[in-house]
């Protein structure tokens, strides 16, 4: 069977077949279709998608799929969170119209070779830490935009790299497909949510909430500090910590990822990277 009807307003699909029934007559209706793409293990911050996903379609199918040519570490991909019953009532509770999950031999039926230019900003920060992942990504989600065919699909801010290479993506195949990037979703105490946060231990936690604590302080004296002050005293913030090992922390120009030096450069933002204890966490905030 293609697909599991769990209630009225929610079915669960898991092949492309079975989504392109299903769609197609919607299609030819001409309602606008929403993407949600995500590997699961879903918070607050996914559901925000939806919802925002919501306002702009008809129909918004939301994607699980974790997948495995984005991992650069074999244990990062073992030791990824697969709470499906709890993601599919989440997006019952939103409202979601389909939830698309494919096995991995539905979505990499055969061996593949796949490299495109994502341009030079693949091989900065997250892209020099894990070699290879962005190409990865694009190679899903064009997979995903291919057997969706959506209208727009929804990105998270705080993959904010991810969303510059998608974005690189779609240009680069000429996709007739929007992408929207949607503002960052943050716990109470300031941490932006994350699939990842579930590997914190209580102590870990409190720790990592020295990563938006350093972008809080950029942004907050963006106005009055050199770039050289800010970037100093938001590394000393973090290195202040114990159990908090820092990959990087960068104010760069947000269409290259490179490193900016002027305040009155358009569209800076500050990104950061480290690992809590065993967790990498990422993390940014736009700062004009």
């Amino acid at each position: 069977m293609d697909f599991e009807i769990l209630q009225p307003g929610l079915e669960v699909i898991n092949t492309i077949a079975g989504l392109n029934s299903l769609l197609k007559p919607l299609k030819l209706a001409q309602q606008k279709i929403a993407l949600v793409p995500t590997m699961g293990a879903l918070h607050k911050g996914h559901v925000s998608l939806v919802k925002i996903a919501q306002q702009h379609a008809d129909v918004v199918v939301c994607s699980i799929f974790v997948n495995p040519t984005q991992f650069t570490d074999p244990k990062d991909l073992e030791k990824y969170p697969r709470p499906l019953q709890h993601d599919i009532e989440m997006l019952q509770d939103a409202g979601c119209d389909y939830v698309f999950m494919p096995s991995v031999k539905e979505m990499y039926p055969v061996p593949e070779n796949w490299h495109i230019d994502l341009g030079p900003a693949e091989f900065l920060l997250e892209g020099e830490f894990r070699r290879g992942h962005y190409q990865g990504v694009t190679q899903i989600v064009k997979k995903l935009f291919d057997a969706v065919d959506p209208d727009l699909a929804f990105f998270g801010q705080k993959d904010f790299q991810q969303v510059l290479m998608i974005r690189n993506m779609v240009a680069h195949f000429n996709l007739p497909v929007n992408i929207i990037s949607c503002p960052i979703i943050r716990e109470e105490d300031g941490l932006a949510m994350s699939s990842r946060n579930i590997h914190l231990s209580a102590a870990e936690h409190e720790h990592a909430l020295v990563l938006s604590k350093a972008l809080t302080y950029v942004k907050d004296h963006f106005q009055t500090e050199s770039i050289d002050i800010l970037l100093k005293e938001a590394i000393a913030i973090i290195q202040s910590v114990k159990g908090v090992e820092l990959d990087y922390f960068t104010i760069a120009n947000s269409e290259t990822l490179l490193p900016e030096k002027d305040k009155a450069a358009q569209q800076l933002v500050a990104l950061v990277a480290a690992k809590v204890g065993e967790t990498r966490l990422i993390d940014n905030m736009m700062l004009n």
